[in-house]
């Protein structure tokens, strides 16, 4: 396409679907009939179209600023990100890898009891192999002792994950965060999808980009497995939201119409002589067998049942009496905090016997005092943030700091070292997306789900990628995964 829609993109050498000279590399060489048609012009139009049908579907993320709750539509690029087989083959497997080895680690780490009540030590078994020290996981700001008891006796914590990568500048792909509390984004790729057939309808010409929706049934089946082994008969659903006010709310709704179940709010739940739980639906009370938890564990004490019980001591108090399975278990944060990621590959060597399949940016947990004078001796080429239980915010990039500012941050690590970690910066590939009327390379995140179904984990066909269109909550695009 020389010459053409991308005569005037500025791609960067690592840019995933276009050459130095214009061309679509080979990956996206089926796009081409089909944008050399619709041209800018036709491009925008798309982009206008797509953004008044996501309008009408009120497809928006909240979030809060000054105490005010505000929610923000996400554009939706009108050009589709294309994923060869071959690679995502790749990318199943290792995230179905990293997925096995994180239920494995929580399965430890939230051990009933520790371990067995006359042991000496009681410690998860890969601090005993000396893999994790104990401060890890015993200390670890995110781990939340009374989640032992609301799982019931071997259920998988972690039915739903998702897990973040980008495109490196080499063409292959890296690991940047993991994600099993209350992972968000599946309702906004199966919408993209929709919205995308809808306004650019000879897209789609261009060959078959996979059925997001084809990855619904597993979904069910996973969280059909949650129900507790006493629940009589096929597992009764509902996804559970704390409302309007949640920024995912727009995708809590997605995901109870997508799924068939009952979108239920804290009010709507009323508790069962049997011990269990049971939601209003249009009036009516019905038995709830799975909540599919879609919002902060944080925030469950803060919101009341019908009867007035709070949430979080409701919800325990039937998955101890054997009639609930939450989806996902709290306490999570343990397995995916900042600190954490530094330590999942060798996890997937411990519980699995097995080495990465995807590759994860070399971490340091300041912590520890050998990676801490480490890091401080370069700290002007990492990547520096919060653990996220000391607060998760304000990652720092050492090379765009100043001599003042690198003094600043090295004083605040020395303060409080257990506090934060530090990252090698990824050098990313970038994709096209339409901004302003203009196609300029831009940043992209994919996200992809697991589900542990059975025995195994299970990567849904139905990934999700963020790109930088700009605005306060950034932007999105249709995910293709290639035949």
């Amino acid at each position: 396409m020389s010459g053409g829609l991308f005569a005037g993109y500025p791609a960067p050498t690592a840019d995933e679907a276009v050459t130095g000279d214009g061309r679509l590399r080979p990956d996206y060489a089926v796009l081409e009939p089909v944008l050399a048609e619709l041209g800018a012009a036709g491009l925008g139009a798309a982009a206008q179209t797509i953004g008044e049908l996501r309008a009408a579907r009120g497809a928006t993320l909240g979030r809060w600023r000054d105490g005010r709750h505000e929610r923000h539509p996400v554009p939706l690029d009108p050009l589709p990100r294309l994923i060869p087989a071959d690679q995502w083959r790749l990318l199943a497997a290792g995230v179905e890898q990293r997925h096995r080895a994180l239920i494995a680690f929580l399965a430890d780490a939230y051990r009933a009891a520790g371990r067995r009540r006359g042991d000496r030590d009681r410690a998860p078994e890969i601090v005993r192999a000396g893999v994790l020290p104990e401060w890890a996981v015993a200390h670890n700001p995110a781990r939340s002792p009374s989640a032992v008891g609301q799982a019931w006796p071997g259920q998988p914590r972690a039915t739903v994950a998702a897990f973040d990568l980008v495109r490196t500048a080499d063409g292959g792909w890296t690991v940047t965060g993991d994600d099993l509390c209350a992972p968000a984004g599946l309702g906004f790729a199966l919408e993209e999808r929709l919205a995308l057939r809808a306004a650019v309808p000879e897209l789609f010409r261009a060959g078959d980009p996979g059925d997001p929706g084809a990855a619904l049934p597993l979904l069910r089946t996973a969280l059909a497995g949650a129900a507790p082994p006493a629940s009589p008969g096929p597992p009764r659903i509902a996804v559970l939201t704390a409302g309007e006010s949640e920024s995912s709310w727009f995708e809590h709704a997605v995901l109870a119409e997508a799924l068939g179940v009952p979108l239920a709010r804290a009010g709507d739940l009323w508790p069962r002589a049997d011990g269990g739980l049971e939601v209003t639906v249009d009036g009516n009370r019905t038995p709830v067998d799975v909540l599919y938890r879609r919002f902060d564990e944080a925030i469950l004490p803060a919101y009341r049942t019908a009867v007035g019980h709070p949430l979080d001591l409701q919800l325990t108090e039937a998955v101890r009496a054997g009639r609930l399975g939450l989806v996902n278990v709290p306490g999570n944060g343990l397995a995916d905090d900042s600190a954490t990621f530094a330590w999942v590959p060798a996890m997937i060597g411990f519980y699995l016997g097995e080495a990465p399949l995807l590759a994860s940016p070399p971490t340091w947990v300041l912590a520890d005092p050998g990676r801490l004078a480490e890091a401080l001796d370069r700290l002007d080429r990492l990547v520096v943030e919060e653990v996220a239980g000391y607060g998760g915010v304000g990652a720092v990039d050492g090379r765009t700091c100043g001599a003042g500012e690198l003094a600043d941050l090295r004083a605040a690590i020395e303060a409080a070292p257990h506090r934060f970690v530090a990252t090698e910066p990824v050098d990313e590939a970038t994709l096209p997306a339409l901004v302003d009327g203009a196609l300029r390379p831009r940043s992209a995140r994919l996200r992809i789900f697991s589900v542990a179904a059975g025995e195994g984990t299970t990567a849904l066909r139905a990934p999700w990628t963020r790109v930088d269109l700009g605005g306060p909550v950034g932007g999105s695009k249709d995910t293709w995964l290639l035949a």
